[in-house]
């Protein structure tokens, strides 16, 4: 960018606030992220929107020369947008993620992020609401802690963030409260579904099962009808499959993300972590995003024997991580980068995921810049840069397929036409 672009955009800022809405720009010699390569375009923004003529009137050119242009990154899988914290958001747009889904959540959340998120000046959220589990499953444990922590109420469990389904005729009779809470999607959590029957009548498992494998297919059915996605927590191969099988939109978490029970040493089970190439292909067939959320096993793996695992076991895990990644790719499944770090997002979580040599980095910055935003905003012409498409970009200072430690280094950051301080 020359110094007389730099100058341009400083003085936009100063005159123009966020809140004033989207201006009209040309923007030429940058190169352009098309899912496979850099191609060297002049794109024209209107009223937020890429269009495909020059409009009548231009109210700057912004020259993008020695820029590379991708779309903004997205975070598939993070709880820390609730309340809106600015510290947060600030962190989002700093590392140039603008799209972040949260998956169990109270059922205000939406309505607390009005004016605070999904504005041009801020990220864009989505929340499921309470997700959908059984009597004493996953996320209990999470809410046993923070009562205890004074961070939540003994009213905040069953009914607000979490929905304790016994059976299907206790599903229909919450059903109608549930989406009464307008929910952006629905999140259903299997644990160990191939043991459901096992671990829901024992309390030594409290926490380590989730819904009834048997009631995915009428959720699925009844979410669909209601013109809403599903989102499934997996931990084994067999929730992967009965997730699949459902017809879910989006599976989160790469099966053996973590140890059962947190347990290191159960981790030496990898054959019930495999994924079959049926349902790799069927997922495919079908559409099915993949979320990763491997990032935090990957460091952990990483510390050696601090981890407390022997380097055989940490080899098979690590071995497990990079097949399953493999065949989802081969497969043709979409692989979409989500963290599940409260404190991390998803920059932390791609450059984990590198370190496992799975993707190339044109892989990598196709399913971080293109994939993930499309599973948070499906119904949305984001990630792309053709006419009608909305104008959301980042200016980055070198090739990342070159050094991909240049996706973050962001010169420029425009949501929606509205170009954001840096």
């Amino acid at each position: 960018m020359t110094d007389s672009s730099l100058r341009l955009i400083a003085a936009l800022l100063l005159a123009t606030p966020l809140s004033s809405g989207a201006q009209s720009y040309e923007l030429p010699h940058g190169r352009w992220f098309d899912g496979n390569s850099f191609v060297a375009r002049t794109i024209y923004v209107d009223r937020g929107v890429i269009v495909a003529r020059r409009p009548a009137r231009v109210d700057s050119t912004i020259d993008l020369t020695g820029k590379f242009i991708v779309p903004p990154y997205g975070e598939a899988h993070n709880h820390n947008i609730e309340g809106s914290p600015p510290a947060t958001i600030k962190k989002y747009l700093d590392a140039g993620i603008f799209y972040v889904k949260d998956p169990c959540s109270f059922p205000e959340a939406s309505v607390e992020a009005v004016g605070k998120l999904n504005i041009p000046s801020s990220i864009d959220g989505v929340f499921s609401g309470g997700c959908l589990t059984s009597v004493d499953g996953h996320p209990s444990g999470l809410v046993r802690r923070n009562i205890a922590r004074g961070s939540m109420k003994p009213t905040d469990g069953d009914g607000r963030f979490l929905h304790a389904l016994v059976d299907s005729t206790d599903f229909e009779r919450r059903w109608p409260g549930i989406l009464a809470s307008k929910p952006d999607f629905i999140k259903v959590i299997l644990v160990y579904s191939e043991e459901h029957a096992k671990r829901a009548n024992d309390p030594a498992y409290f926490n380590w099962h989730g819904m009834d494998p048997a009631l995915l297919p009428l959720v699925v059915a009844r979410t669909h009808s209601a013109g809403l996605r599903v989102s499934a927590h997996v931990e084994s191969a067999a929730d992967f499959h009965a997730a699949v099988t459902a017809g879910v939109d989006e599976i989160n978490h790469m099966p053996g993300f973590r140890p059962d029970r947190d347990s290191v040493s159960t981790m030496t089970r990898v054959k019930r972590y495999e994924i079959a190439p049926a349902d790799a292909r069927l997922a495919a067939q079908r559409g099915t995003y993949v979320v990763t959320t491997l990032g935090e096993s990957t460091d952990f793996l990483a510390m050696g024997d601090k981890a407390g695992l022997d380097s055989a076991t940490r080899k098979q895990v690590r071995d497990l991580y990079v097949r399953n990644l493999k065949l989802l790719r081969s497969s043709g499944v979409r692989i979409a980068i989500g963290s599940d770090a409260f404190r991390g997002n998803s920059m932390t979580e791609i450059m984990s995921i590198r370190t496992l040599g799975a993707f190339d980095d044109r892989e990598l910055l196709r399913m971080w810049s293109i994939v993930t935003p499309k599973t948070i905003f499906p119904g949305r012409h984001i990630a792309c840069f053709d006419a009608g498409c909305e104008a959301s970009l980042l200016a980055l200072d070198g090739d990342p397929l070159t050094d991909f430690k240049n996706t973050q280094r962001i010169g420029l950051r425009m949501k929606r036409g509205v170009l954001l301080s840096p």
